[in-house]
């Protein structure tokens, strides 16, 4: 799980992550006094977003002389160099850090793990569990041994450095890491990986209080038994972002944007899809911007779209539509870093189903553009004479597709409704007269 230079994409997903939490898309004010004991929950998987929150929770309790803050913890992991920068936040805390994995039932793997170990207090709840933090490939296989090599140790180093800053148990750090081990709560306590068990929050409040914590600052001890608890959680802003941080949502949403596009080019004026379109299309690539994206991966899903749209279009006689699944296919199971989040990728039954959804609208589309450029031409001289039109209007018709002005020939009247026939054409208006010669003025 190397590191890696911070992505574009993920910048804008963060800058839009604080402005939801300065107040623009976010929650109200709380009320927050000092001695508050401020509680943090996460329950997802670790990435810019779900940081952010806990960094500003972190921050914020430190300006308002928070007791400490305490993160409920529960996740399978996440981003290596999102947790980096969120134990790195811990590490360098103004204010006690107190990490609980709960409910029981649930874990603290992979990522988990470290962030765990980096708070001045750690706790789990009983029949929770802690460990598995080896790097493995998005599909369960293992890593090719060079890159292995080279990601075990860096990330076993990591490990025990919090490790070693918290007083814990380092070795077993390196073990989480090197063999996935993997200890439940009472063992995490006898090997020193955790500090306590705890059967629910107002037992691990109680059972901290008094002790004494090193921030940078100096030494800090724990009032909170009986502290007032303020819950604070994501942000309705936060809460979108995570639920779009999701491989398969953002291949969902490139796909049906995409669709949405090609329908728009395909029918000029239509306006709903193309608007829907381009929305889709943006919000993936924000649900793009959250994950740790393999970027070959993402150019070539990129492509496949393109060449998928492109068919529509191009007389290649489906050598672009091809091309596009071939590529489309290869960019989707590509487009996660697998040694970054093993557990993220996409679904290989959607992937397949998006892939022949969107080969059978390109065709769908190929054969009415088609059958469009065969057509005669249908605006002109005389090859509208004969037809039938339906009035709109007292001056207006509806015929072969399209709105026209008409008059009526001498010596008729055109009714206020129903069918004419159209009987010869000056300039933008058509000649017409009812059907059957009714509406003829009698003499």
């Amino acid at each position: 799980m190397p590191s890696m230079t911070r992505p574009i994409l993920r910048w804008l997903a963060a800058l839009c992550v604080v402005a939801g939490s300065a107040g623009l898309l976010g929650a109200g004010p709380v009320r927050a006094g000092a001695g508050d004991v401020h509680l943090l929950t996460l329950d997802d998987i670790i990435n810019p977003i779900s940081v952010r929150y806990l960094e500003r929770g972190i921050a914020d309790a430190a300006d308002e002389g928070a007791a400490a803050v305490l993160i409920e913890l529960s996740t399978p992991g996440g981003l290596l160099e999102a947790t980096q920068d969120l134990t790195g936040a811990m590490l360098n805390a103004d204010v006690p850090v107190i990490v609980y994995v709960t409910p029981p039932g649930t874990h603290a793997a992979s990522a988990g793990v470290f962030i765990t170990m980096a708070g001045h207090v750690a706790a789990m709840a009983p029949s929770t569990r802690i460990g598995a933090a080896t790097p493995v490939s998005g599909d369960g296989t293992e890593i090719p041994e060079d890159l292995a090599r080279k990601i075990i140790n860096d990330t076993v180093e990591y490990g025990r450095s919090i490790a070693e800053a918290r007083d814990r148990n380092a070795d077993w750090a390196e073990d989480a890491v090197r063999d996935a081990d993997v200890v439940g709560a009472n063992e995490a306590v006898e090997i020193e990986a955790v500090d306590l068990v705890a059967a629910n929050r107002d037992e691990l409040l109680e059972a901290i209080d008094g002790q004494t914590v090193t921030l940078r600052n100096g030494e800090v001890t724990l009032a909170t038994a009986g502290a007032p608890v303020l819950e604070l959680p994501m942000s309705p802003f936060e809460d979108v972002l995570m639920a779009i941080s999701d491989p398969n949502i953002a291949v969902i949403l490139l796909s049906l944007g995409s669709l949405g596009l090609y329908f728009e080019l395909s029918a000029p004026g239509s306006f709903f899809p193309g608007i829907a379109g381009a929305i889709a299309i943006i919000i993936g690539l924000l649900s793009v911007g959250t994950l740790p994206i393999n970027y070959a991966g993402l150019a070539l899903l990129l492509l496949g779209l393109a060449l998928l749209g492109a068919e529509i279009w191009v007389a290649s006689g489906g050598v672009l539509g091809i091309g596009g699944a071939i590529a489309f296919l290869l960019g989707s199971s590509l487009l996660i870093d697998d040694t970054q989040a093993p557990f993220l990728e996409v679904s290989r039954p959607l992937i397949y189903g998006i892939t022949l959804a969107l080969v059978a609208f390109s065709l769908v589309a190929v054969r009415a553009v088609m059958r469009a450029r065969h057509r005669p031409v249908a605006i002109g001289g005389t090859d509208m004479l004969g037809s039938t039109a339906m009035m709109r209007g007292p001056a207006s018709v509806y015929v072969e597709g399209e709105l026209w002005s008409a008059r009526a020939r001498e010596g008729s009247q055109l009714p206020a409704d129903g069918n004419v026939r159209v009987i010869g054409r000056e300039g933008m208006t058509l000649i017409v007269e009812p059907l059957d010669g009714a509406g003829d003025t009698q003499q």
